[in-house]
């Protein structure tokens, strides 16, 4: 874990742009991987990017940083719990673990995307309204940190570009 938060947090250094357009990358990557959507993230991802000006990197760096085996479960949980909460149905949840299953095996992206569908538009409301909604207050978080992260990050940047430039000229 320790090792893959520190891969995560080189790849996030090393990105270079406007810190309002790689934390908007973020933001999108934050709430698309946390969204029960699996086989669709990064078509998903992209397409808000792109739609959005945000930086495409930084939001696919974010998806896969918070959809991983170790928080796919709890989010989908989650997702579930509030979705059930929110809407009038009552979906159980023997259901959502079949589904899962398929996403968590060797299955091709026809068959997860087919497995999906199958659950019917009662379930994919319950679990895209849940998802959505778990989502945002952690996505808007993900923009504020990094907006300041990047900000910062830019900064020391210019610092030593300065002073090597200054050493140089002396």
């Amino acid at each position: 874990m320790k090792r893959a938060l520190r891969y995560y947090y080189i790849k996030f250094i090393r990105l270079k742009g406007d810190p309002d357009v790689l934390a908007r990358g973020v933001a999108i990557g934050i709430f698309i991987g946390i969204t029960p959507t699996i086989p669709l993230h990064t078509g998903l991802v992209l397409f808000f990017a792109l739609a959005l000006r945000a930086s495409k990197i930084a939001a696919l760096l974010a998806s896969m940083m918070v959809s991983n085996p170790f928080t796919f479960f709890l989010q989908y949980y989650l997702a579930w719990r509030i979705g059930n909460w929110l809407t009038p149905h009552d979906l159980s949840w023997a259901r959502i673990s079949q589904v899962m299953s398929v996403l968590t095996s060797d299955a091709t992206f026809r068959e997860a995307l087919n497995s999906v569908m199958s659950l019917g538009i009662e379930t994919i409301t319950v679990m895209v309204l849940g998802g959505c909604l778990l989502a945002l207050p952690l996505s808007v978080v993900g923009y504020f940190a990094s907006l300041h992260f990047f900000t910062v990050l830019r900064e020391k940047r210019a610092k030593r570009k300065l002073k090597r430039a200054m050493t140089h000229e002396h």
